[in-house]
């Protein structure tokens, strides 16, 4: 008989943990009967403005909604062009190209996933507005020298940290580095909320301004309408759900870096590579953290080999969820062919998207659960040449 499954991500269990207070917090909204901005949504904002080091925080709609408004109070306009990752989830870039302007994209580190700053620069031309660097899988990207990139060219830095609430970088914040940041609260999430939700924060107080009018209908007063805005804000039952939870994240974050740390030694056990560059010589690897950086909080954790589409279905036959992310890099999406890139024209976003795999890291995993994982992958390894 197959031992029980080990799900890419266990909800369920996170819930009966925190069911009481879950409930609470719905029945206080319910009683309340605000459902729009209000009181909730208000308290959440000031909690997680000082979480991310911000003077300003504004919760909104979604995550997609976060990066979409914080362009808008920059500006973003049509003929805009806006540097950014082809390694990423579709919003990224989707949202820029809603406001009519240009996605024009740089390579990822092949180590990291995130930008590769050093080919920022010549991507820049006179119509470059803002860059919008992917904290990808929690860990942040290398913002000093996008910083200085945009400083040199007057750009602005919107921070698209939906996967890395809580990490930091070099003493600072995700969030809280560039003029914006921009963060999800999918259920999937690190800080999930139980429908959609998201997060714009900032310390600057003209964009401050301008989000805050932007987000509902650039109205203020009430039917007084000084910009062209959207419907962008949050619900205060989702502000009510993301309270309970945040209490839990730094815990949680912990045994999400504990569990990555397990990993790490029981690959390196099984004799399976961690450096990148003896890759070509190995059948599997596990990528490092960039200790220099700060905290990664692993939203995800990606190994990756040159066999992963036989390693997930070899994975689905042992009862252990896995998740393929980005197979398709955004330069080769259908809906972006006008852009006219080809293939090969990034190209280590072209193997991270053939070679990563996505395995369990949420906190309500046990050790043996994690011995069972690297088990079975480091089986499956040795089998191929």
């Amino acid at each position: 008989m197959n031992s029980q499954p080990i799900p890419i991500l266990d909800l369920k269990s996170q819930y009966s943990t925190i069911k009481t207070e879950i409930l609470s917090a719905i029945e206080r909204v319910l009683d309340s009967q605000q459902f729009i901005l209000g009181s909730e949504v208000e308290e959440i904002e000031k909690v997680l403005a000082d979480y991310c080091h911000c003077k300003y925080a504004f919760g909104v709609s979604s995550g997609t909604d976060a990066l979409l408004v914080s362009m808008m109070a920059i500006g973003i306009k049509p003929g805009d062009e806006v540097i950014t990752t082809p390694y990423s989830f579709f919003a990224t870039a989707g949202s820029i190209v809603r406001l009519g302007a240009k996605p024009v994209f740089v390579d990822i580190d092949p180590n990291f996933f995130n930008i590769q700053t050093d080919q920022i620069e010549s991507a820049i031309t006179s119509r470059t507005k803002a860059i919008i660097p992917v904290h990808l899988a929690g860990q942040s990207a290398d913002m000093d020298p996008i910083l200085e990139i945009a400083n040199q060219n007057s750009l602005f830095v919107l921070e698209d940290a939906c996967q890395a609430i809580g990490a930091d970088y070099k003493g600072r914040r995700t969030g809280s580095i560039g003029h914006l940041g921009c963060f999800s609260f999918f259920p999937s999430k690190n800080l999930g909320g139980y429908g959609d939700g998201g997060l714009v924060t900032t310390n600057n107080v003209e964009l401050a301004d301008k989000v805050s009018l932007l987000r509902n209908h650039g109205q203020r007063p009430k039917y007084h309408n000084a910009l062209v805005g959207g419907n962008f804000r949050m619900d205060a039952l989702q502000a009510a759900v993301l309270g309970v939870k945040f209490k839990h994240l730094e815990n949680w974050t912990k045994t999400r870096r504990l569990h990555a740390l397990a990993y790490r030694e029981l690959f390196r056990q099984a004799g399976i590579s961690i450096s990148f560059d003896e890759f070509e010589t190995n059948r599997g690897i596990v990528p490092p953290e960039e200790a220099g950086f700060g905290r990664h909080i692993y939203h995800l954790f990606m190994i990756r080999t040159k066999y992963r589409d036989e390693l997930a279905s070899f994975m689905k036959t042992k009862r252990i969820g896995c998740e393929v992310y980005y197979p398709i890099p955004l330069h080769l999406q259908e809906c972006f062919s006008e852009l006219g890139y080809k293939i090969g024209d990034f190209p280590n976003s072209e193997r991270a998207a053939k070679e990563t795999l996505a395995l369990p890291v949420y906190p309500e995993l046990t050790d043996d659960m994690i011995g069972k994982v690297v088990g079975e992958i480091a089986e499956f390894i040795k089998s191929y040449p």
